[in-house]
């Protein structure tokens, strides 16, 4: 019998497979937080909050004294937090607007414990490539784009528009590996 040594407190596939990437057992929670950003609140400081009431709201709803890993991702270009597409429209502005220009993704993680919370954010500069219309719409037909914040997944077919990365590449997709890690194994 595997024994679960953490909680998730995410229901994204994409986390849940970095994770596992690293060794870790563990069990899932969802926990449902606002994730409405407050007046002023700068990209990163949303980021990491998020992160961390997602790893605290875990921490209530556990059933075992274990850690709980929370994370949270967001697309910045500009200091505008690009989140996910409310419609088609909202979609294809998105990625017009990241056509030929590099953006910020932010990935915080944050673990909570009986004894406090840790966290960090890691930040990744993505550069896209030039996108034409028929580009744009087709990725959003897809179907891709419309659950993702900035309105793509580099791990699917937006790969295909990103010309450069600066950073970590995990980080893009939803969880750190190198500092989830290091995160955890510091308990």
């Amino acid at each position: 019998m595997i024994m679960t040594t953490l909680y998730l407190a995410s229901s994204s596939p994409r986390r849940q497979q970095l994770l596992a990437q690293l060794g870790f057992d563990y069990e899932i929670l969802t926990p449902d937080i606002d994730e409405t950003p407050m007046a002023g609140e700068p990209p990163e400081a949303l980021v990491e909050r998020l992160a961390r009431q997602k790893a605290e709201a875990g921490l209530a709803m556990a059933k075992a004294p274990r850690p709980v890993l929370g994370s949270d991702t967001i697309v910045v270009l500009d200091d505008r937090i690009l989140g996910k597409p409310r419609d088609r429209a909202d979609a294809l502005a998105t990625l017009a607007s990241l056509s030929g220009r590099r953006h910020r993704v932010m990935t915080a993680i944050a673990l909570a414990t009986d004894s406090g919370t840790r966290s960090r954010v890691v930040t990744t500069e993505v550069e896209f490539c030039a996108l034409t219309r028929e580009q744009i719409e087709a990725y959003w037909d897809s179907g891709e784009p419309a659950d993702k914040a900035g309105s793509y997944g580099i791990q699917g077919l937006g790969g295909n528009f990103v010309r450069a990365i600066f950073g970590s590449y995990s980080a893009v997709v939803g969880l750190p590996l190198v500092e989830t890690r290091e995160l955890i194994q510091s308990l």
